[in-house]
């Protein structure tokens, strides 16, 4: 075991602040650098939509208000590898060295997990989304779809999509600590495969089946993936308990 800090509660408030100023910091930095390319960004997510559909402003201040928030929210998704660096600084003193190790891996786990839910959905659900989305019942009236609104569906669609890609790391932490195990897992598949299609239906902008099947499909094998993982936690708490135990009889 790794020697551990103590702090008092000065200490440990005097760190909080200093891991968040690190971290806002960090925002600043990252969204001021978002600015020079938000241009690039917005030709990268309009590529999404449909080719012959004008995306326009209607508000004074809506070109410059999305252009802000879409730099911030760039900044925020540059940072977040430092943001978790500076939550790990934070918690570290707290930790022995394989508990540390073991909070590295999932938090690594978690940056690639929602990385890989972002580039799904730019690649596979954003265009069919988007088409149905913008091109139904165009002969009833013309699409003239706001950047604000475009730019907020496209956001929030790609954000929890990479939060739910995020499943098997959360089945493998709660089998990790004993409050689910992976026979109560495998044995509630079909609820997984109906809560999955409920999941579909409320990440989705679309109200059709195509859509939410893009969506469901994806989170049910994850649901697959999580049960393997959860029975490789298991399985590696019971060799450490065995570990223990034989250590307690020396």
């Amino acid at each position: 075991m790794v020697e551990q800090k103590t702090l008092t509660l000065t200490g440990h408030l005097g760190e909080l602040r200093r891991r968040l100023t690190y971290s806002l910091i960090g925002v600043v930095v990252t969204t001021g650098f978002s600015f020079f390319f938000v241009r690039e960004i917005f030709d990268f997510f309009k590529s999404r939509a449909p080719a012959d559909v004008t995306i326009i402003y209607i508000g004074v201040t809506e070109m410059l208000s999305t252009y802000i928030k879409l730099a911030i929210y760039c900044g925020v998704a540059m940072a977040l590898p430092f943001l978790i660096y500076q939550a790990m600084l934070f918690v570290a003193p707290a930790l022995t060295r394989r508990e540390t190790k073991n909070v590295t891996m999932l938090l690594v786990g978690v940056v690639v997990c929602f990385i890989s839910g972002t580039i799904f959905t730019y690649l596979i659900l954003l265009p069919p989304a988007m088409n149905f989305l913008l091109n139904f019942s165009t002969d009833i009236a013309e699409p003239m779809i706001s950047i604000g609104s475009y730019i907020s569906v496209v956001v929030r669609l790609t954000f929890w999509v990479g939060v739910v890609f995020n499943l098997p790391i959360l089945m493998f932490f709660l089998s990790r600590i004993g409050i689910v195990s992976p026979s109560w897992l495998a044995k509630n598949w079909k609820w997984s495969f109906l809560i999955a299609f409920a999941l579909g239906a409320v990440i989705t902008p679309t109200m059709d089946p195509f859509n939410q099947t893009l969506v469901a499909a994806p989170i049910f094998v994850l649901y697959l993936l999580g049960i393997a993982l959860a029975q490789l936690a298991r399985r590696g708490k019971k060799k450490r308990s065995l570990v223990q135990a034989m250590a307690e009889q020396e």
